[in-house]
């Protein structure tokens, strides 16, 4: 019985050594969301793959579904982000990506809005350059834009926070003192988190008024914005709290929805 082809383009995610010369690939992929690809015998230098399967590359890529893994036949470069490799800084946040994507997404699950931002992110990271000076550049162009990838996929995920009315009380946020509560799901009110238990409220952290401004930001879904985005150190260290508060609590649901 012959084997089924299938084609579609895809972006290299992870990659791992099987024996001595095969690779295993996570590959997010525009028309079968996120697999797990076999390239055998690729690490020889005969491989007619490897030219365009490798990390982070963006290619068009072809295989066949086997009996324990999809098998690796066909793959084109399409991009290989040659800024982006040459910048540590990108490549830093680039894995970045491609961890949180593999930690919060399942396998097999098509979905055009994760591939539109994943694909439009790549490119960012690739080609964006800031004049000095600039209030972004002093930040880090990288920095920026995995952030703004990081709250437009919670968003797709259908954990977009609430930031603009207190999830408890329903009430519209005042520039006052208040807390990110991701048990919650967004931003609690002052007087709402004095009725909280003290186990949320450990599980919660303070957000400023500016970092409330700059997810509101991320959150309007509008690239040309983030030139403009002026960050103070202070709102540095809170939008990295705050980030790293929801990403965790979020990886720890994912943990228990896959047990």
């Amino acid at each position: 019985m012959p084997f089924t082809h299938y084609r579609t383009q895809g972006i290299f995610l992870k990659k791992e050594g099987r024996g001595e010369a095969d690779q295993l690939f996570t590959i997010w992929t525009e028309d079968f969301g996120k697999l797990e690809i076999l390239g055998r015998a690729i690490r020889k230098i005969k491989s007619k793959l490897r030219s365009g399967a490798e990390l982070f590359y963006f290619s068009e890529i072809e295989f066949i579904q086997g009996k324990t893994y999809k098998t690796l036949t066909d793959a084109i470069l399409i991009d290989k982000f040659r800024n982006l490799r040459e910048s540590p800084q990108k490549l830093n946040y680039t894995y970045q990506i491609a961890e949180v994507l593999d930690s919060l997404t399942g396998k097999e699950e098509k979905d055009d809005e994760i591939w539109n931002l994943l694909s439009e992110t790549f490119r960012r990271l690739d080609n964006w350059e800031f004049p000095e000076g600039k209030p972004l550049a002093s930040y880090g162009a990288g920095k920026i834009i995995y952030y703004y990838f990081l709250w437009n996929l919670f968003s797709i995920l259908g954990f977009k926070p609430e930031i603009h009315s207190c999830p408890i009380c329903q009430k519209l946020l005042l520039p006052e003192t208040f807390w990110f509560v991701p048990k919650e799901g967004g931003i609690v009110c002052w007087k709402c988190f004095k009725k909280l238990s003290e186990e949320e409220k450990k599980l919660a952290e303070e957000i400023s008024v500016d970092t409330v401004k700059i997810l509101r930001l991320f959150l309007s879904e509008d690239w040309k914005i983030l030139p403009r985005i002026k960050i103070t150190e202070e709102v540095k260290r809170n939008l990295k709290e705050i980030s790293e508060l929801y990403l965790n609590f979020l990886r720890e649901e994912f943990s228990k929805m896959e047990k």
